[in-house]
């Protein structure tokens, strides 16, 4: 009787044994479908990343030489003469205009520094030493090589 209801009990696990296999293998197949998705899925947002980069670095070099073309056609456009006299003159007295208010303006706050300093009862060196600073060196070199290194580049050119 042990053999009958062992035969039952081993016919019924090999019956039941490709039935759990098969059922095991769909859980794995659908397992890695779902990562395979997964990652098909990440490679979509990382691919639409990179095209909206893509993009984004298209239309930025796109403004910036509509932004470059414009400042070109600005500045030819300041140097071309109206015919109207007044605006002619107008129109190129800007710049010097500027040039000698800024350095009057410089000028006047570096003497107040200097004047500030010799009432303080610091002596003629102190606060000359105090009132010139690396800063208007730089501002110094940069105005004489505008002036005179233009002068320069300009008898090179043709």
């Amino acid at each position: 009787m042990i053999e009958t209801l062992l035969g039952g009990l081993l016919g019924g696990a090999f019956r039941l044994a490709p039935e759990i296999l098969k059922w095991l293998d769909r859980k794995g197949e659908r397992a890695h479908e779902l990562a395979m998705q997964d990652k098909a899925l990440e490679f979509e947002r990382l691919r639409g990343a990179q095209r909206m980069a893509e993009i984004s670095a298209s239309a930025e070099a796109l403004w910036n030489t509509g932004a470059i073309d414009a400042l070109r056609e600005a500045v030819a456009a300041q140097g071309r003469i109206t015919g109207v006299k007044w605006a002619d003159a107008l129109s190129s007295s800007v710049r010097p205009v500027i040039t000698y208010w800024f350095m009057a303006l410089y000028c006047a706050a570096k003497t107040a520094a200097f004047v500030g300093a010799i009432q303080a009862g610091a002596d003629w060196i102190a606060a000359i030493q105090a009132a010139w600073t690396e800063a208007d060196q730089a501002l110094w070199a940069g105005v004489l090589n505008f002036w005179f290194l233009g002068r320069v580049f300009d008898r090179v050119r043709p």
